[in-house]
C-alpha cells in the first residue's frame, strides 16, 4: 500500500465509524473541507521513524513523554465539531506531535497552540515549518492560562483531560465561538464536551461521548 491508498482507506474507516456513531455525537458526516485537510496532511510526519508504519491504522499511537497522537477518527470529529470557518483564529491547548495542528492550520486563518512539554513543542514546530504551515505558532507553556495576547478565539481545542474547564479559556473564547475538551479525571470517566458561548457571554454544553485522553498538566499541579 501506498501512503495515498493507505490515507483513503483511513478515511473511509473514518467516516464509517462517523455514521456509526452519529445518534451520540450530533455528527452524520464529515465535510468535505475537513476531508481535504485530512488527505493533505501526512500522518506519518508526526510520529517517531518506528511506528511510522503504522501511522494510517485507525488507533493512538505514543509519541514519547507519555504522551499519544490521538486516534484519527476522534481527530475527525473534533475538527469537525469545532465547525471552523476559513478567516477564524483558534487556540489549541495540547500541541503535543503538531497534527492536530497542522489539520486546522489548513482551515483557518490562524492557530495558535500551546504545549507544556518543551521538546515536544519544539519537535511539532519543525515538523510544521517543514510543512510550510506559517500560519500555525507553536509556543511552550502551560494551556490553563490560554494565550491571552491573541484572545479572544474563534475557536478553542483542548487535547488533554482536565478535571474543569480552566477559567481562561472560558474568558478567551469570543461571543459565539466554540470550545472542545475533554473532562474528567485521569483514569477513566472522561467526557468530551462541546461548549457554546452566546452573544451574552452565557455558556452551553453539550457531552458528545466518552473518551480517554492524557491528561491536562500545569495549572494547579505545577
Amino acid at each position: 500500500m501506498t501512503s495515498t491508498a493507505e490515507m483513503q482507506f483511513l478515511l473511509g474507516e473514518i467516516c464509517a465509524e462517523v455514521r456509526e456513531t452519529r445518534e451520540h455525537t450530533g455528527c452524520a458526516k464529515l465535510s468535505q473541507r475537513v476531508l481535504e485537510a485530512f488527505a493533505a496532511v501526512p500522518r506519518h510526519a508526526f510520529l517517531p521513524e518506528a511506528l511510522r508504519p503504522a501511522a494510517y491504522i485507525n488507533r493512538p499511537l505514543p509519541i514519547g513523554h507519555e504522551q499519544t497522537i490521538s486516534q484519527p477518527y476522534i481527530v475527525a470529529l473534533m475538527t469537525e465539531l469545532l465547525e471552523t470557518e476559513a478567516e477564524d483564529v483558534v487556540l489549541e491547548v495540547g500541541t503535543g506531535s503538531g497534527y492536530q495542528a497542522a489539520l486546522l492550520g489548513r482551515l483557518v486563518r490562524q492557530v495558535y497552540t500551546l504545549e507544556i512539554i518543551a521538546a515536544l513543542a519544539w519537535q511539532a514546530s519543525g515538523r510544521l515549518r517543514d510543512l510550510g504551515l506559517g500560519n500555525v505558532e507553536v509556543r511552550q507553556g502551560d494551556g490553563h492560562g490560554g494565550w491571552p495576547e491573541h484572545a479572544p478565539f474563534d475557536a478553542i481545542i483542548v487535547t488533554a483531560a482536565a478535571p474543569a474547564v480552566p477559567p481562561a479559556l472560558i474568558e478567551q473564547l469570543k461571543p459565539g465561538g466554540r470550545m472542545l475538551i475533554p473532562l474528567g479525571p485521569r483514569h477513566g470517566g472522561q467526557e468530551l464536551q462541546l461548549l457554546r458561548k452566546d452573544a451574552l457571554g452565557r455558556i452551553s454544553r453539550k457531552v458528545v461521548l466518552p473518551v480517554v485522553f492524557v491528561p491536562l498538566t500545569g495549572g494547579a499541579q505545577s
